[in-house]
């Protein structure tokens, strides 16, 4: 039997946490790498060259993590009218803004890899 609780006015009121927003922004096991890379790089980047960067990601999915980036404005694309074609992508200023926030997080790996690590691999 399932028991219902009285609906509260004050649940109402709890404003939405602003990193599920951030998580459907940056969802995607490649989507963080992405822009880290493009952040810490000064100048425009190939496809290739990112591809190479944060590999093994394929062709699809780094082609799928930057159009999505460059709808919501974190990446800028460019086309080169070359033969062979030429397409170069750079973070954006708004991109940019995440830097902080990316070398928190890289800085947190970094000072705790092993200890999690260790307890993965732990039965």
């Amino acid at each position: 039997m399932t028991t219902l609780l009285p609906h509260s006015d004050e649940a109402d009121r709890i404003p939405p946490c602003p990193m599920v927003d951030f998580v459907n922004i940056v969802s995607g096991k490649w989507a963080i790498p992405i822009l880290y890379r493009l952040i810490v790089t000064t100048n425009a980047v190939r496809f290739g060259t990112l591809q190479r960067a944060v590999a093994p990601i394929t062709q699809k999915e780094l082609t799928k993590q930057l159009r999505a980036f460059e709808d919501i404005g974190l990446v800028k694309r460019t086309a080169y009218p070359e033969m062979p074609p030429r397409v170069e992508y750079q973070i954006t200023e708004l991109g940019r803004t995440l830097k902080p926030t990316l070398d928190s997080l890289a800085k947190w790996m970094t000072e705790h890899k092993s200890d999690l690590l260790e307890k993965k691999s732990q039965p």
